[in-house]
C-alpha cells in the first residue's frame, strides 16, 4: 500500500523539494548514551481522580487500561503521585493518611488504588511520589522537619504493608523551596526505616534559580551523597543551561523533569507533549519527564479541567468518558520506549527546518525506536538514518499522527544498506520501532453523556465499610479539607463530617474547607442536609458555586448559608478573586464567569443574618441534629433551619452552579461538623424518588 507522506527507501527518488537537504542521524547501539528512565503523568497535585473512582467497574477499568496497559493506549512507563496530605494543591484536596499525630490510616482516599491499578496493569511501571500539602501537625508547621521524614516513612510503611507496592523514588516537597539538612534527613530516615532502596530527587521547584542548589552539591558530600537525582519542573519553559549540565554531569548524578506542563488543545497537545519529552532530552538532559496530569476525573468547572489531560472522566453518574488527542502523544513515546533502554546520541538532535528527534536503543535486544515531531516545521524534510552494526535487521513499525488522524499505522521500513530514508511532512508526528506490538486500543460502546441525576439524595449507609471506599462518598469533590464517610455521633448510621481541624501546611493558600457536587448549569434548586455541630463549630450549605479558584487560590464564587453553635445564622455572598491569566472550565463556562463577575475583587459580603435563640436567651446548638436548606429560585435565595425560613435575600449574581457542604475556617481553627441526609431537587419537583449512584460501582478497598 503506497502513502503520499511515507517513508522513502535509499536509492529511490524522492521530491525536489526534499532533496535539497538531506539532514542525517546516525544510531549505533555501541556508542551509549544516558540510560532512559521514563515518561508519565502524575496522578495528583490536586485531587485529579476524584469522580474516577465513583465510576461503573467496566468503564473504570477501560479508562485505566487506556492510560496504564502496555501496548494499548498512553503506555506510560512511570507515575509519580502526589502523597495526600489534606490541603489544596491545585484543584483540590486528597485525605492523609495521618490527620494528627499518630493517626495512620491506610485505606484513606483513593490514591492507593490508583498505583495498585495502573501497577497491576503494568508490574514494570515505575512509582514516583512527594507531597504538595502535609497536614498542620507536620513540624508544628515547619514542614522541613524530622516529622516529615517520619511522615513520609509512614506512608510508605502503609503502601508496602497494606498494598504490597515499593516506591522506586521520592521527592522532598513540590515546588516549597530547598532545605539541604532535610535532604540529609530524609535520605537517613529512608535508610533507617527500611527504604534504603528508594531513590531520593530534589528539589522540585521551578523557575529560574531552580538547580541554584547543584552547586552546593559540590562542596556538601553529606548533600551530594543524600540527593541521588537532581530533579526541577518545566524544563520546556526553561531548559537547563551548558553549565549546569556540566555541573551535573561532574556530580556524577541524573536529572529528572519532574512536573512539565502542556496546556493545549486537540492534536495540538499531542504533538507538543511529544515535542516536550524530545526536548527535554535533546536541550536539558532530562532521562525522566513527567507532566501534570493524567486522568481528569474532575468537575468541569474546576481549574485545568480538560486541557493538559490525556481523558476526561467526569461523569461517573452515566459512565460516560472521552479520550482527548493528548493520550496518543503519549503512546508515540509509551508504545515505543522502556524504562532501561539508552538514548542514541547520534540520533537525537533539533530538525533545520522545525521539530526534533529522540532515538533509543535496546542494549539487550539490539531493538532501536526514533520519536520524531515536525511542530515547527513549515515544509517538507528528508531524514536519512544509518544503522551501525549491533542493532536490529528488522523492519521498522511506523505510526504517524496528524491533525486529521491520530496513531495510524503505515507501511513498514525495510532498511536497506545500512539505513533507510523518511520524507516529513510538517506539524506530524512519527514513531518507528524494531519492537513490535504496538497497538491503537479503544473500546466501544462508551455509554452517552447525561447530566447529573436529580433528584438527588444520599443519606451515606449505602457505603457497608467506609474503609472499603476509602471514606469518600459518591460524587463529592473536596476542595479542602476532607469530608469522610463515618458513624453518626448518636450511632444511628452514618454520615460524612469534615475531619481536619486544624489549618493544612497547603501548596495553595486556604479558605474555608468545602466540598461541591452536582452541574455547574443547575439554577433553580433547593440544597438541604442535617448538620451536628460541636462546640465551637460552624456549618454550611453552599450553591450556585460557578468557580472555586485558579489553581493556586481557592476562593469560590456562589452563596452559602451558615449556622454556629450559638444559633446565629447568615447567609452570604462570596467573590471569589480571579487570576485573569489562568482560565477554568471550558469556553461556555468562562465566559458564564465573566458574565457574573461585578469587577469586585474577593471578599464576602453577608446578605441576611437571623438570631435563632430566642431574643438572647441562649439554648445551644452544638450537640445536636439540625436541618438546614438553602433555596434558589430566580434571584430569591431563602434559608431554612429546622423547616423554618430564617434568611431571605435577593440577588442576581450568580444564576447557577453546583452545591456544596462548608464547614468554616476560623482563625485558630477549622471546624469538624457532620452533615447527613444531603438532598438536592430542582424547585417545583418532588424528591420521593431519588436518583443513586449506579448499582456497578465496586468498593477500592477489599
Amino acid at each position: 500500500m503506497k502513502r503520499i507522506i511515507t517513508m522513502l527507501l535509499a536509492g529511490i527518488t524522492v521530491s525536489a523539494a526534499a532533496q535539497q537537504h538531506v539532514q542525517t542521524i546516525s544510531i549505533d547501539a555501541g556508542k551509549k548514551g544516558k540510560t532512559f528512565e521514563g515518561i508519565g503523568a502524575v496522578n495528583g497535585g490536586g485531587a485529579t481522580s476524584v469522580l474516577l473512582k465513583d465510576y461503573p467497574e467496566k468503564q473504570r477499568a477501560e479508562i485505566l487500561d487506556m492510560v496504564y496497559k502496555p501496548m494499548f493506549g498512553a503506555s506510560l512507563s512511570t507515575l509519580l503521585v502526589e502523597i495526600p496530605g489534606d490541603g489544596n494543591s491545585t484543584q483540590g484536596s486528597m485525605p492523609s493518611h495521618s490527620h494528627y499525630r499518630g493517626d495512620y490510616n491506610y485505606r484513606r482516599g483513593y490514591t492507593w488504588w490508583v498505583m495498585k491499578e495502573a501497577k497491576k496493569r503494568n508490574p514494570q511501571l515505575s512509582l514516583d511520589a512527594t507531597a504538595w500539602s502535609v497536614p498542620g501537625w507536620v513540624g508544628k508547621g515547619n514542614f522541613w522537619s524530622q516529622d516529615a521524614a517520619d511522615y513520609y516513612v509512614s506512608w510508605l510503611r502503609g503502601l508496602r504493608d497494606i498494598h504490597g507496592l515499593e516506591l522506586d523514588a521520592i521527592g522532598c516537597r513540590n515546588e516549597k523551596g530547598v532545605s539541604h539538612e532535610f535532604a540529609k534527613t530524609l535520605r537517613r530516615t529512608l535508610n533507617d526505616g527500611g527504604f534504603g532502596k528508594v531513590r531520593l530527587h530534589a528539589f522540585d521547584n521551578w523557575g529560574k534559580g531552580k538547580l541554584d542548589f547543584i552547586n552546593d552539591m559540590k562542596r556538601d558530600s553529606s548533600l551530594h551523597a543524600a540527593v541521588d537525582i537532581i530533579s526541577a519542573h518545566t524544563f520546556g519553559e526553561i531548559p537547563v543551561t551548558e553549565e549546569q549540565k556540566s555541573v551535573i554531569g561532574g556530580l556524577g548524578k541524573t536529572l529528572w523533569n519532574t512536573e512539565d506542563h502542556v496546556y493545549k488543545k486537540g492534536f495540538e497537545c499531542l504533538i507538543s507533549i511529544v515535542n516536550c519529552f524530545n526536548r527535554n532530552y535533546i536541550e536539558s538532559g532530562a532521562t525522566k519527564v513527567v507532566n501534570w496530569y493524567d486522568i481528569a476525573g474532575v468537575y468541569p468547572l474546576e481549574p485545568y479541567s480538560e486541557d493538559p489531560a490525556m481523558l476526561l472522566a467526569r461523569e461517573p453518574w452515566s459512565g460516560h468518558y472521552t479520550v482527548r488527542e493528548a493520550l496518543w502523544g503519549y503512546a508515540h513515546y509509551g508504545q515505543f520506549t522502556q524504562i532501561g533502554w539508552q538514548y542514541a546520541d547520534g540520533g537525537c538532535r533539533k530538525l533545520d527546518g522545525g521539530g526534533t528527534v529522540v532515538t533509543m536503543t535496546n542494549p539487550q535486544t539490539g531493538d532501536y525506536s526514533i520519536i520524531i515531531e515536525t511542530k515547527d516545521a513549515r515544509t517538507t524534510q528528508t531524514l536519512k538514518a544509518k544503522t551501525a552494526k549491533g542493532l536490529s535487521k528488522g523492519k521498522l513499525n511506523l505510526w504517524r499522527s496528524t491533525e486529521q488522524k491520530q496513531f495510524e499505522r503505515l507501511d513498514d521500513i525495510t532498511p536497506r544498506g545500512g539505513g533507510f530514508t523518511l520524507v516529513l511532512e510538517p506539524n506530524t508526528v512519527y514513531s518507528l520501532s524494531t519492537m513490535p506490538g504496538q497497538r491503537k486500543g479503544s473500546f466501544a460502546g462508551i455509554p452517552a453523556s447525561k447530566p447529573f441525576p436529580l433528584p438527588y439524595k444520599d443519606d451515606f449507609n449505602g457505603y457497608d465499610s467506609p474503609a472499603e471506599w476509602g471514606y469518600l462518598p459518591h460524587y463529592t469533590a473536596d476542595i479542602i479539607g476532607t469530608f469522610e464517610l463515618t458513624e453518626r455521633p448518636d450511632n444511628k448510621g452514618q454520615c460524612i463530617r469534615q475531619t481536619v481541624g486544624e489549618h493544612t501546611q497547603s501548596w495553595a493558600p486556604e479558605w474555608h474547607y468545602y466540598t461541591i457536587i452536582g452541574d455547574s448549569a443547575w439554577s433553580d434548586y433547593e440544597v438541604s442536609a442535617d448538620v451536628y455541630l460541636n462546640p465551637q463549630d460552624e456549618a454550611a450549605l453552599m450553591g450556585r458555586v460557578c468557580h472555586v479558584g485558579t489553581g493556586y487560590g481557592i476562593i469560590a464564587k456562589g452563596y452559602y448559608m451558615k449556622l454556629d453553635d450559638k444559633g446565629r445564622c447568615s447567609l452570604v455572598i462570596t467573590r471569589g478573586k480571579e487570576n485573569k491569566k489562568e482560565k477554568v472550565g471550558d469556553a461556555e463556562q468562562q465566559a458564564l464567569i465573566a458574565a457574573m463577575d461585578d469587577k469586585t475583587e474577593g471578599g464576602e459580603k453577608i446578605l441576611a443574618t437571623a438570631d435563632l435563640t430566642n431574643g438572647g436567651v441562649h439554648a445551644s446548638f452544638a450537640l445536636q441534629w439540625h436541618s438546614l436548606k438553602l433555596r434558589f429560585d430566580g434571584d430569591v435565595i431563602t434559608g431554612y433551619v429546622d423547616g423554618r425560613e430564617v434568611v431571605k435575600a435577593t440577588s442576581a449574581q450568580y444564576p447557577r452552579g453546583m452545591a456544596g457542604l462548608m464547614a468554616p475556617m476560623q482563625e485558630q481553627r477549622i471546624s469538624t461538623p457532620y452533615f447527613d441526609n444531603l438532598e438536592i431537587v430542582p424547585v417545583g419537583r418532588s424528591a420521593a424518588t431519588p436518583a443513586m449512584p449506579l448499582p456497578d460501582i465496586k468498593p477500592l478497598y477489599k
